[in-house]
């Protein structure tokens, strides 16, 4: 026979559980995943988020809008490239890198990543 503690807590493990994670939260992983490929100086941003790039604060998430209908994202990214870097091989290798880690981090498919080239940086300075 079962004490009333362990009973409840069983009952409390049955059911059905959602996890539901924020648009900003899917953007940032976006933005994150775009930083590391070869190429890509950052995300694009305001003026005030390009100042904090350059003194070393990388606000992540920023550049990046999130369309997430049911379990299905859509992507829109601009950033920002490193001067020397072929502008179709650098966006496809973010397209499959964002992919790729949004859809392992979350579970959700990623059906489509836009990219928007919004600037160039030449030797740490934007163009």
């Amino acid at each position: 026979m079962e004490d009333k503690k362990t009973a409840k807590g069983k009952k409390g493990m049955q059911g059905p559980c959602s996890v539901k994670i924020a648009d900003e939260v899917v953007g940032m992983i976006a933005a994150l995943a775009a930083s590391e490929v070869e190429g890509v100086h950052g995300m694009a941003g305001d003026a005030t988020r390009e100042l904090l790039d350059k003194v070393g604060v990388r606000p992540t998430g920023r550049g990046v809008k999130v369309d997430v209908n049911g379990k299905d994202v859509k992507l829109f990214m601009s950033i920002v490239m490193e001067y020397g870097y072929n502008i179709p091989t650098t966006c496809q290798r973010v397209q499959d890198k964002v992919k790729t880690t949004v859809e392992n981090m979350t579970g959700l498919e990623v059906v489509d990543v836009s990219v928007k080239i919004s600037g160039i940086s030449v030797s740490g300075k934007d163009q």
